[in-house]
């Protein structure tokens, strides 16, 4: 089973290029973020021609997430739990072929400190509530998407430049790392250990251009998953095209 995390930066201007990734990589299962689009505009009759099945959590504007799966989406559930105030559509989780998955969309943070910044923190305090929850079950469990966190100094092209950004601050990595310390892999690191391998880069300053980018968006396996990777990517073809997202495809391959 093809996994892949795509935040696509509007589904509705992005379109044309989610519909030519979809039809050439072919994935079974996609992660979207940052639709902007309430659940009713959500392109669904291009995206079910190519096969998929569409559950979405969106909101007007801003955020905004989507599982599309070539198998049947069972046992939805829309936002994260832990605060019934938060109406922000940031979470979207659901089994696929007896593959738990969740779609999320981690607050960026910024400006530090802050009211968004405290906001990104509990956010990630309670993923890990329900990390831990989901782990109970020992399913097979991929969370998948946007973090908004550089996990070391070698995901970020500036560490220096960054040292106080939202992304790459102790406060940010510690959760990242608490989440992996329950017990989750991190996909790619799996693969490669090492090395810049970027799935951001900013329209501004010729970033793509320079290839200063950012590892911001992550595939988490439970134990269960991570026992049958047989693969994990980042797909850089589609930012290199006209009206590209800032993000690219990271995608990873399950024996299920």
């Amino acid at each position: 089973m093809k996994i892949a995390s795509w935040n696509v930066n509007s589904i509705k201007a992005r379109l044309p290029r989610v519909v030519e990734w979809l039809s050439d990589a072919a994935p079974d299962v996609v992660l979207l973020q940052e639709l902007k689009c309430v659940d009713e505009n959500f392109p669904r009759m291009e995206i079910e021609e190519l096969g998929y099945n569409v559950e979405t959590h969106g909101q007007k504007t801003y955020n905004g997430v989507a599982i599309l799966s070539k198998y049947p989406i069972e046992d939805v559930m829309r936002g994260l739990p832990g605060d019934e105030a938060d109406d922000q559509a940031r979470y979207l989780e659901a089994t696929v072929n007896t593959v738990r998955v969740a779609a999320l969309y981690l607050p960026n943070g910024n400006p530090v400190p802050g009211e968004k910044f405290d906001y990104k923190l509990a956010w990630m305090d309670r993923l890990i509530d329900r990390a831990r929850d989901l782990l109970k079950r020992e399913e097979v469990l991929v969370l998948g998407g946007d973090y908004n966190v550089c996990p070391k100094d070698e995901d970020c092209y500036d560490p220096a430049r960054f040292a106080n950004d939202a992304l790459c601050r102790p406060e940010s990595r510690d959760r990242f790392f608490t989440l992996l310390h329950l017990g989750f892999t991190d996909a790619l690191r799996q693969i490669v250990p090492t090395g810049q391998n970027y799935t951001y880069w900013d329209y501004q300053g010729g970033a793509w251009q320079k290839d200063n980018g950012l590892r911001i968006d992550h595939l988490l396996l439970s134990p269960q998953a991570a026992d049958r990777l047989k693969t994990c990517a980042i797909d850089r073809v589609p930012r290199g095209k006209a009206k590209a997202s800032d993000h690219t495809p990271i995608w990873c391959e399950l024996e299920v």
